[in-house]
């Protein structure tokens, strides 16, 4: 498994680059297909990128943007990676793509996977992929010790699956791991001293133990302090 490691002088350097790169991959594979698909993550990490990213000059109104992972929760709750979207993303030039859900108004995930499934279904691979990890290793929400771990991890696994795990608030929606790794082009975006030791120590450690591990052949890691 190799991947090549991007170290940057600050995040704010961090955040203008790479979203200068997604940009171009973005306008490159809309040269030859008439959609493309973007996945990116939640969380704080990514806000920075998807400022810049929303004013970049390309064709929006035929991208459409998923998330890698979402908090089962309604997409106005605070905890919405759905709502960070709506804020940060899909905004300015942006604003003209197209969102395709992670969440509908049902009790838990299950019902609503397959709903969820069909538009995304044709947007495979995905064009673009943007990952976070934690500390502990995980991607998208494929978490160590998670219900259904080694079932995301499968390489016949369906396009989403629910996830509970340890630590987790809520259920989430994930990508599997075939979805995420067969994207066209996969970058990583983590920061600071303990994020980047955990991606050292993920080498050789078995993929239940390290879910980051599932995807990071041929992506791009990219690491500010």
């Amino acid at each position: 498994m190799s991947y090549e490691f991007v170290e940057y002088p600050d995040r704010d350097m961090l955040a203008i680059d790479l979203a200068n790169q997604l940009a171009g991959e973005l306008r490159a594979a809309l040269r030859h297909e008439e959609r493309v698909a973007l996945a990116v993550p939640g969380g704080t990490s990514p806000g920075a990128v998807f400022d810049d990213l929303c004013a970049a000059d390309l064709d929006w109104a035929r991208v459409d943007v998923l998330l890698t992972d979402e908090r089962w929760v309604p997409e106005d709750h605070p905890r919405s990676n759905t709502r960070l979207l709506r804020e940060r993303l899909l905004v300015n030039r942006a604003s003209e793509a197209r969102l395709l859900p992670f969440y509908a108004p049902k009790p838990e995930p299950e019902d609503a996977l397959a709903e969820l499934e069909v538009p995304i279904i044709p947007e495979l691979p995905l064009a673009v992929v943007l990952l976070g990890m934690g500390t502990d290793r995980h991607t998208a929400s494929l978490f160590p010790g998670a219900d259904k771990l080694a079932e995301a991890l499968d390489p016949h696994a369906p396009v989403l699956l629910a996830m509970r795990a340890p630590g987790a608030e809520e259920p989430r929606v994930t990508l599997t791991a075939r979805v995420l790794d067969g994207a066209l082009s996969k970058h990583v975006l983590i920061f600071g001293a303990e994020k980047r030791a955990a991606l050292e120590t993920a080498r050789g450690m078995d993929v239940e133990e390290a879910p980051i591990n599932a995807v990071l052949n041929e992506a791009k890691v990219h690491w500010a302090e």
